[in-house]
C-alpha cells in the first residue's frame, strides 16, 4: 500500500534535521518514488503525481504547501503526516535516499533529475505548468538508468 505524501515527505525532512528546501524536497520525493518503485514493480512509494516544470519533476500538492518557505528550510508543517513504524519496509527505500542525496544542493539535485533520458525530459514543455509525468515513464526511467546506481545497499 502506497504512503501518504505527507508522511514521505516528514521523513525526509526529519533525517535532514529540517534543512531542505522546498526545491530539494521535490527531487528527493522523486528520486524516492523512482528508486521504489524500480526495486518494487513499478508500485508508487506514496500517492501523488508529478508535474514536469522548469527546476525538474514537482508534486504539486507539495509544492503549494511548502512554497511559503522560498529557499529556506523547510519547517515542521506536516501536522496530518503519519509516521512510519520501525519495521515499515518501506523505510528501506528512503533511508538509501536521504543517505545517498541529502548532502546534495539543490542544483545538483535538478542535474540529476534532468537526465536527458528521464521522465522529466520526455513530458516537459519550457514554461508549461500540469505536464504530468506518469507513474509508468518514472518506471521506466529507473530501468533506463543504471539500476545498480540505484540499488540496495
Amino acid at each position: 500500500m502506497a504512503a501518504r505524501m505527507e508522511s514521505v515527505a516528514k521523513y525526509i525532512c526529519e533525517k535532514s534535521g529540517w534543512t531542505v528546501s522546498n526545491l530539494q524536497l521535490q527531487k528527493l520525493m522523486y528520486l524516492a518514488q523512482m528508486i521504489y518503485m524500480g526495486r518494487h514493480g513499478g508500485k508508487p512509494l506514496f500517492d501523488g503525481s508529478f508535474q514536469a516544470w522548469d527546476y525538474g519533476p514537482v508534486e504539486p500538492n507539495l509544492y503549494h504547501k511548502v512554497k511559503g518557505f522560498g529557499s529556506s528550510a523547510i519547517k515542521p508543517v506536516f501536522t496530518e503526516a503519519l509516521s512510519f513504524k520501525v519495521d515499515d519496509p518501506r523505510r528501506k527505500v528512503l533511508d538509501d535516499v536521504c543517505k545517498r542525496f541529502l548532502s546534495y544542493s539543490a542544483g545538483d539535485l535538478v542535474d540529476i533529475t534532468h537526465w536527458s533520458g528521464g521522465a522529466w525530459a520526455e513530458h516537459y514543455i519550457p514554461r508549461a505548468r500540469n505536464n504530468g509525468i506518469p507513474d509508468d515513464a518514472i518506471y521506466e526511467e529507473y530501468k533506463r538508468r543504471n539500476p545498480r546506481k540505484f540499488a540496495a545497499n
